[in-house]
């Protein structure tokens, strides 16, 4: 063996491995891989995102249009004699498209019997409850208000949710609209859809009041499922008691109330209901105020525009929403791009989905918040996150949306480098979610935001029809509130 010539091959591949590395390192982007230590269980990527992210062309280094329209003027008509002061695009916050839904707050003060609903989708920053559950609570303490809402069967979190304790089988079969386009039944308001397909064993869940307040007990539970040509039952443990219901699949959703009044625990049992759809069950006390979880890990917002709308407006049918908000962006901001038209367009269809599924439904959009990676041995705001913000900001406008900006919310650059540093931290060393103590802190800020525009809709309101300002009174809770019958919507 010729062992210099084997020397000087050898050689000259590293040497030519060097030159490409230079070369090829003039046009890679400044990160490739996050340097802080990411948790898996919270990395999922839905497909449509993926999608989107294969057919666009993504520019390394285009700015977002949205950058350059920071001083755009935002002038509103008037809507029911309620005129909002114009704005600019960096100060957008859109209050003027929150009417109906400060209305109904308004209204609910007048009526403390009245009942406000809030759907919040989002994505692992709102996992377990995070921020949702201190929203929820800020509501029901100033508007009344008892219950968690509606509670998916399974969801990722259900073991470190504290606002609802949630066991199950193993044996169900889940279907998720983050990754599956052609569910075998149309997915439920939470984007989900779940079968007990198991004929041999029972497949059943359990739930237990958790510890938040307004939370402490199961308000009224109702059971919610799907369309099915067979039948099936349902045995419900309360206690020493057992409850056999029938299930009659008969429309597109179909609730079945399983006791009235609040209770603190029980035992669903699933019988001969294999080909039936089950969605979840809701928890509240039929007044005041009620906030919905619909919390998605590795979701960017974008399967929502698969839901189909006639399933969406028979479950709007019983449940009454007034406020949907999309918080997304987590997932959004990791593939080197700052061009997110691709992005503002697939979410712009989003949005449209959610109107016409919940017709006449306000919308808000929170945003990303800001997030740190790794730039020359120090860590920085990403690059990413304000170009996704404007994109978003730019949605929510043309959508006529409202708009929380968390990202100048938190702080705005910097920030979150500062809620992981400070004592005690307020978010995670992966320097992109927050931890119970700041979850709490952004849901206070979420709150306070949407309040600020309630109270400037109140003084509007006055100047318009001179009516007196109303006080809110929280109503303590009742031993036993009643709800509708069993209701079924086509």
């Amino acid at each position: 063996m010729n062992t210099k010539s084997y020397f000087f091959q050898s050689f000259a591949i590293v040497a030519l491995a060097f030159v490409a590395f230079i070369g090829f390192k003039q046009i890679l982007p400044d990160k490739i891989f996050s340097e802080g230590k990411v948790d898996s269980k919270n990395v999922l990527i839905d497909s449509l995102l993926l999608e989107s992210v294969a057919k666009d062309s993504l520019s390394l280094d285009g700015d977002n249009i949205a950058d350059k329209s920071g001083q755009e003027k935002i002038v509103y008509d008037a809507s029911e004699g309620i005129e909002f002061p114009s704005e600019t695009f960096d100060n957008y916050k859109g209050y003027q498209y929150l009417i109906s839904f400060y209305e109904k707050l308004y209204q609910l003060e007048q009526n403390p019997q009245g009942h406000v609903r809030i759907a919040y989708y989002g994505d692992s920053m709102t996992d377990g409850d995070l921020i949702v559950q201190d929203v929820r609570m800020n509501y029901q303490e100033h508007f009344g208000g008892n219950g968690v809402g509606f509670v998916s069967i399974i969801s990722e979190s259900s073991a470190s949710r504290g606002s609802v304790k949630t066991l199950f089988s193993k044996n169900w079969k889940i279907q998720s609209y983050l990754n599956v386009k052609k569910p075998t039944s149309p997915f439920g308001v939470n984007g989900h859809v779940f079968f007990a397909n198991d004929k041999s064993n029972t497949t059943w869940v359990q739930y237990e009041a958790g510890l938040n307040k307004y939370s402490t007990s199961l308000d009224n539970p109702t059971l919610f499922y799907g369309r099915s040509a067979k039948k099936g039952n349902v045995n419900f443990i309360i206690g020493k008691d057992t409850l056999r219901k029938n299930l009659s699949p008969n429309n597109l959703v179909n609730s079945l109330k399983v006791t009235s009044g609040s209770i603190k625990s029980f035992k669903a049992n699933f019988i001969h209901a294999d080909s039936i759809p089950i969605f979840g069950f809701n928890f509240d006390n039929g007044i005041g105020v009620h906030v919905d979880n619909f919390s998605q890990r590795g979701n960017s917002g974008l399967p929502i525009s698969m839901f189909d709308a006639n399933v969406m407006q028979a479950f709007n049918n019983s449940l009454k929403y007034d406020l949907v908000i999309l918080h997304y962006g987590t997932n959004v901001l990791n593939y080197g791009t700052k061009n997110y038209s691709w992005y503002q367009k697939g979410m712009t269809k989003t949005v449209n989905k959610i109107k016409e599924s919940f017709p006449g439904v306000s919308i808000l959009i929170v945003s990303t918040a800001d997030k740190s990676t790794k730039y020359d041995l120090e860590m920085k705001t990403d690059s990413a996150v304000v170009p996704l913000m404007n994109a978003q900001k730019r949605y929510a406008l043309d959508t006529e949306s409202g708009f929380v900006n968390l990202y100048t919310l938190m702080g705005g650059d910097g920030s979150m480098v500062k809620w992981v540093d400070e004592s005690p931290a307020k978010a995670n060393k992966d320097y992109t979610h927050f931890n119970q103590r700041g979850a709490k802190a952004i849901g206070n800020l979420l709150y306070s935001q949407l309040n600020k525009g309630y109270e400037e809709y109140k003084i509007l309101r006055e100047k318009r029809d001179g009516s007196v300002k109303p006080k809110a009174i929280r109503k303590p809770k009742a031993d036993s509130v009643s709800v509708k019958k069993d209701s079924v919507n086509e």
